[in-house]
């Protein structure tokens, strides 16, 4: 319909400049620690067959309703990536990379849900997986490096919490207890049935009747067998030991199911309860099996970009970078000096912006104000005449003409 306006899809957003640039900082940042940590960058397709994910579980929210499935022109079941596990496993799966196997991702995830602050339909993570090993040492790696992550931010109203899944040996026999437990209280509409299916459902339900059952439920920590204990404590006396404080909390399972051992999740204090997981993962040695893999143990954790900058507006940390502009060229003799100096100074490594459509030097200036650049260059037709260039401090301070061929040189100097 001509005239219509178009916006964003419903639980989607544009990240739109100068905003985009605090989002850069913050994935230098991540991407400059997973680096000295030995990870390397992987890129995996925004869609997977179905069943990559459905192996995060069938029983799960995320499989079960928020999943963007559709079939395409060929017939293929594929969904929209809501999660980054699973594509990890899957790629390691197909190209059989030598181990260990070290990746860190920045990628868009996909999940239908009521859209709110922190929370979108197509929103946004950085994390890492490590497939290799189940030395418990590895999980404090992991976790320090999302510690380090959300410190180097300036985030500091933080709270670790940790917790033991067990393994095949012992989560059964827990799984049993659960559901014996859950079997006399009362629960939610939702779980009334299904936590015969998967009771760590239950532990993981925010609505009240559920939480409330879940109060003196049985703790998976009391009931691990004896590798899963040592393995635990491993774990938190390697977090002790690199002065990281931490809480163990029974009822910390996460949304997915392919969790075993170890999960954690860093919780922004100055966030609503509902909002306040920033990073989060665990250990899930079964997966890569499941995809028709070796065994392999694998760990890792992902951190939703959108959910960290608003801690970080909360506590008030991380602003966006401060403009990249070094220059604004001012050119009132037609804009040929300018066309030709402004790419000059981008060639030599500057950043340097220009005004168009032949402005007055009164508009082109405000508009160097307001560019952020810390040196104007000013050509008028004096300058013109004269082979020479006006170089005058934005903030203040003497300006001083130089011929057009120093221009460069005499930049650098005051910069």
């Amino acid at each position: 319909m001509a005239g219509e306006v178009f916006k964003a899809p419903t639980g989607t957003h544009d990240v739109v400049p100068p905003t985009s640039a605090r989002w850069e900082a913050l994935e230098r940042v991540f991407a400059d620690l997973a680096t000295r940590a030995g990870f390397g960058l992987l890129r995996t397709p925004v869609f997977e067959d179905l069943a990559v994910f459905k192996r995060v579980g069938e029983a799960t929210d995320v499989v079960r309703k928020e999943m963007y499935d559709f079939e395409d022109k060929g017939g293929r079941h594929l969904a929209l990536r809501p999660e980054g596990t699973a594509p990890v496993v899957r790629s390691f799966v197909q190209h059989r990379p030598p181990l260990p196997w070290k990746v860190w991702y920045q990628a868009p995830m996909f999940r239908y849900e009521r859209p709110q602050a922190g929370r979108y339909r197509q929103h946004h993570q950085v994390g890492v997986e490590v497939l290799c090993t189940d030395d418990a040492d590895l999980d404090v790696e992991v976790i320090a490096l999302g510690h380090d992550y959300l410190r180097q931010l300036g985030l500091h109203q933080v709270t670790l919490l940790v917790n033991s899944l067990g393994d095949a040996t012992c989560k059964p026999a827990y799984l049993d207890a659960l559901r014996a437990h859950f079997a006399t209280r009362t629960l939610c509409d939702e779980h009334k049935e299904r936590y015969v299916e998967n009771p760590l459902r239950v532990l993981d339900c925010k609505r009240e009747a559920c939480v409330g059952a879940s109060a003196d439920a049985p703790r998976m920590v009391d009931n691990l067998c004896e590798p899963c204990g040592a393995h635990f404590a491993r774990v938190t006396a390697g977090l002790t030991a690199a002065g990281i404080d931490h809480t163990v909390e029974s009822r910390l399972v996460r949304g997915l199911d392919y969790y075993t051992r170890t999960t954690f999740e860093f919780q922004a204090d100055a966030l609503d309860a509902a909002q306040s997981g920033v990073l989060g993962g665990g250990r899930y040695d079964g997966l890569v099996e499941s995809m028709g893999g070796p065994p392999t143990p694998g760990i890792g954790f992902g951190s939703g970009i959108e959910r960290v900058l608003l801690a970080c507006d909360a506590e008030g940390v991380f602003p966006g970078p401060e403009a990249s502009i070094d220059v604004f060229v001012v050119d009132v003799t037609g804009g040929e000096t300018a066309r030709d100096l402004v790419l000059e100074l981008r060639r030599a490594g500057l950043g340097a912006e220009r005004a168009y459509d032949g402005r007055s030097m009164k508009s082109q200036m405000k508009q160097a104000d307001r560019s952020g650049a810390r040196l104007a260059l000013i050509v008028g037709d004096d300058e013109l005449a004269a082979g020479e260039v006006t170089v005058r401090p934005l903030s203040g301070g003497d300006q001083d003409r130089v011929p057009r061929t120093d221009v460069i040189d005499r930049v650098r100097k005051l910069l």
